[in-house]
C-alpha cells in the first residue's frame, strides 16, 4: 500500500457520507488505505478536577462514556467499508482523548507526515452558518496546508474529477495529487479546465516559479504558459499512469467569477468532485476570500479537494 488517508468519524450523517464517497472510487484499489479517527476532547469540559480528586482516574466517567460511543462509530464505519468491499487489512481506527479541541486534534493528526489526505464531511450550510457554529470543517479549511484537505458535502455519485487549472505551481500541484492518488482507478474521468474570467484574471506564474519541483527540464518541455498550462496539467496526470483517455480538455468559457464557473462546470458534466490548488496559508485572499472559499460556500452534493 503506497497511499493512506486520514478520515475524520464522528457518527453523523456527513462522516457516512465521507465512508460512502470512499467507497464509491476506492473500494477496489488495494494500493489505499484508510485510517479511520476520531476524536474524544476533554476541553472545556469542566471536569479536570475530579484527576485532584482520583490521582489514578485516567479520564472522567463522562470522557470514558464518550471514547466509547467514539470507538462503537468507528467499529461501524469500518464494518461499512469492509462490508462494501473494501479490504479489511486496508482499514484501521483510533479513538483519540485530547486536552485540545477536536478540530485542532485532527490537524494535529494529519500533519504526523504518514497520511496523503485528511477527509472530512460538512454539513453544506454555507460559509456564514460554519462561522457562526465555529464547525471543524471551517476550522481545518483555513488552518490545514499541509496536506490536500477533501471536504465532503451531501451524497456523490460520479467518478468524474473536475481539475482546475491555472497558470501557478500550486495548480500542477493539485494535478499531481490528483494523479498519485487516481492513476490506479481506471473509472476515473478527469476533466481539465481553466474558467476564463473577464476581471481579476491572475498573472501566469513565471517558468522559474516551477522549477524547484520539477525541474528546468521538465518544465522545459511540458510548460505550455501561453496555453494556460492545459498540456503541462496532462502530462502530469499522465506521468502517474492516468491514460490519455482518461483525460479530457474542456473548452474555456468567458465568466464573471470563478468558483461559480466551476461549479456549473461540474454540474454539467456530471463532475462529483472538483480539485482546486490553492494559495498558501500567509497569502492574501482580497475582500470576498479566495476561489477555494467562495467554492466551498456554493458546493452541494460534491467533493472538493483542496491542495496548498
Amino acid at each position: 500500500m503506497n497511499k493512506k488517508i486520514l478520515v475524520a468519524i464522528d457518527g453523523s450523517i456527513y462522516s457516512s457520507n465521507s465512508i460512502d464517497y470512499l467507497i464509491r472510487l476506492f473500494r477496489d484499489d488495494p494500493s489505499l488505505a484508510i485510517h479511520l479517527f476520531a476524536v474524544v476532547s476533554e476541553a472545556g469540559s469542566g471536569q479536570n478536577w475530579m484527576y485532584e480528586v482520583d490521582s489514578l482516574r485516567e479520564h472522567t466517567p463522562l470522557t470514558d462514556r464518550r471514547r466509547i460511543t467514539a470507538e462503537r462509530f468507528l467499529r461501524d464505519a469500518r464494518d461499512r467499508l469492509v462490508r462494501n468491499g473494501v479490504g479489511e487489512d486496508r482499514v484501521t481506527f483510533t479513538a483519540q482523548v485530547s486536552q485540545m479541541q477536536s478540530a485542532k486534534t485532527i490537524h494535529h493528526e494529519s500533519n504526523k507526515g504518514v497520511y496523503d489526505a485528511l477527509v472530512i464531511g460538512r454539513r453544506g450550510m454555507g460559509r456564514v452558518g460554519e462561522m457562526l457554529l465555529g464547525s471543524v470543517s471551517a476550522f481545518l479549511v483555513e488552518k490545514c496546508h499541509e496536506i490536500p484537505l477533501w471536504i465532503i458535502d451531501g451524497e456523490i455519485t460520479s467518478n468524474r474529477f473536475l481539475l482546475a487549472v491555472q497558470c501557478k505551481p500550486q495548480s500542477l500541484l493539485a494535478a499531481d495529487h490528483l494523479g498519485f492518488i487516481t492513476g490506479s482507478l481506471p473509472e476515473a474521468e478527469i476533466f481539465l479546465y481553466h474558467s476564463n474570467v473577464l476581471f481579476g484574471a491572475d498573472q501566469p506564474a513565471a517558468p522559474e516559479e516551477f522549477h524547484p519541483i520539477w525541474g528546468k527540464e521538465w518544465c522545459d518541455q511540458y510548460l505550455d504558459i501561453e496555453n494556460y498550462l492545459f498540456y503541462a496539467h496532462a502530462q502530469v496526470l499522465k506521468d502517474h499512469g492516468v491514460h490519455p483517455k482518461r483525460i479530457t480538455q474542456l473548452p474555456m468559457e468567458r465568466n464573471l467569477e470563478v468558483s461559480r464557473d466551476l461549479i456549473k462546470q461540474a454540474d454539467r458534466h456530471n463532475c462529483g468532485t472538483i480539485v482546486i490548488g490553492r494559495r498558501s496559508r500567509d497569502a492574501g485572499k482580497g475582500m470576498f476570500g479566495g476561489v477555494s472559499d467562495r467554492a466551498l460556500s456554493k458546493a452541494q452534493n460534491l467533493a472538493l479537494w483542496l491542495v496548498g
